[in-house]
């Protein structure tokens, strides 16, 4: 019936709009949003007057339960007589559109789970293992505000800082602002930001998490960061580049008097006129752990020593600057340390920030070393190696840290053995001049 512009439904349509049938097309509306199979609904309590509505749509003779119990198939049936639209179709009208919470669940876990394996396989984790410690606790702290969204951003700052690490000895706020287009503030103490990166610089180091702001910033400090250009040096023999630049100078003077030159940030940084002469290619500058190898290698070779590059345990921003600084020229870093678990995670940090290659590190190095010298401490917690999948479980299976100098015999030999190109900088052997 039409009365003036509106129209009138329907009797059957009128009937399944009954206020009384308001709670039986709500509940239907939640369960059958849930995303699973509905197959019956438990409704009320029902005053009198829903259930006699819902007596009058399933035609019964006497009112149900005041908690009733319908199948949606007698739903289905009750509908259709009174209109055209299935149970669905009459509570998305009545009630709204239905959801799907299994749906929405199962997408929330799909994101989730793309999103810790998406930082489980990062490059960055990937090349220093020990992070994946980090990268674990991370997943265990869960999301940042319920959002997998902001946690991304979140972590995608914190792996840019990472990568960026260690610092050129730069005020915190001037690091920030570099790394992370323009953000001074972003590293700023008791930041999500800067929690999440010290939480990643401990793991690495091996370390408690910082509990002071001393201890933040003697982190950061260690980091590169705050680091000033004349605490931070890095020793280093035998280097002979071209050019009159301050650090080339500073490094042959000191070559050429058998001594070890010790550079700052500040050298590092302005090294003025600097090169590596093509026609000594290939240039090879050898990298080690632990200051006693150079002193060895100096004692032994004199003014003749190879090229050698001492990072002193972990390398802080003037040694990681120098070794960049020698690829670019076009050296190729060759690195050897330590065989215990920090000495791993430390060759691991090298390799990934400065592109050098391993140096006698492989699982079969490791058991030729404890072949001769069984019996060594504990190598404490061991990570595994990204260039040799096998070293992890040599070390585990043995238990038997091997330190650098157990080993000094076998890497002088190297040394000596170093093709005359290697020496950067310097003259071949048997040719006029100076040797070395």
């Amino acid at each position: 019936m039409t009365t003036g512009n509106a129209t009138e439904p329907a009797p059957g349509e009128a009937a399944l709009r009954s206020p009384g049938l308001r709670p039986l097309w709500e509940t239907l509306h939640d369960r059958l949003s849930s995303g699973r199979p509905v197959a019956r609904v438990r409704l009320g309590p029902l005053d009198e007057p829903q259930r006699e509505a819902l007596a009058d749509l399933l035609g019964l003779d006497r009112l149900p339960d005041p908690r009733p119990t319908v199948t949606l198939a007698r739903l289905e049936e009750a509908v259709t007589e009174l209109s055209d639209r299935t149970v669905r179709e009459v509570v998305t009208a009545l009630v709204g559109p239905l959801g799907d919470r299994a749906g929405e669940r199962r997408r929330r876990d799909d994101e989730r789970s793309g999103l810790w394996a998406w930082l489980a396989g990062h490059d960055t984790v990937r090349a220093q293992p020990v992070l994946a410690d980090w990268a674990a606790s991370c997943r265990a702290a869960g999301l940042t505000g319920g959002s997998v969204e902001r946690t991304r951003t979140l972590l995608t700052d914190a792996l840019e800082v990472l990568a960026e690490l260690p610092g050129r000895a730069e005020p915190l706020p001037v690091f920030a602002a570099r790394v992370l287009n323009g953000h001074a503030h972003a590293l700023d103490d008791g930041t999500p930001l800067s929690t999440l990166v010290l939480r990643a610089l401990a793991t690495q180091y091996d370390i408690a998490p910082p509990r002071s702001a001393a201890e933040r910033r003697a982190l950061w400090s260690r980091a590169g960061v705050a680091d000033d250009e004349l605490s931070a040096t890095v020793v280093a023999g035998g280097l002979r580049p071209a050019g009159d630049g301050l650090l080339a100078s500073v490094a042959r003077l000191c070559t050429g008097a058998g001594q070890a030159a010790a550079l700052t940030l500040a050298h590092v940084r302005s090294p003025g006129e600097l090169t590596l002469p093509a026609a000594l290619a290939p240039h090879v500058v050898h990298v080690v752990e632990n200051p006693s190898i150079l002193a060895l290698a100096l004692r032994r070779f004199g003014p003749g020593c190879p090229p050698l590059v001492c990072t002193s345990g972990w390398p802080n921003s003037a040694a990681i600057q120098l070794l960049r600084l020698l690829a670019d020229r076009g050296a190729t870093l060759r690195y050897h340390g330590d065989f215990d678990g920090e000495g791993i995670r430390i060759a691991a940090y090298v390799l990934e920030k400065t592109r050098a290659r391993p140096w006698r590190m492989t699982a079969a190095d490791y058991r030729a070393a404890v072949a001769r010298h069984a019996g060594g401490p504990p190598p404490g917690r061991i990570t595994e190696a990204p260039w040799d999948p096998e070293l992890a479980g040599a070390m585990a299976e043995h238990g038997t840290a091997v330190v650098e100098e157990l080993v000094a015999d076998v890497l002088l030999e190297d040394l000596a053995a170093a093709p005359p190109g290697s020496r950067v900088g310097g003259r071949a052997r048997g040719s006029r001049g100076r040797t070395g």
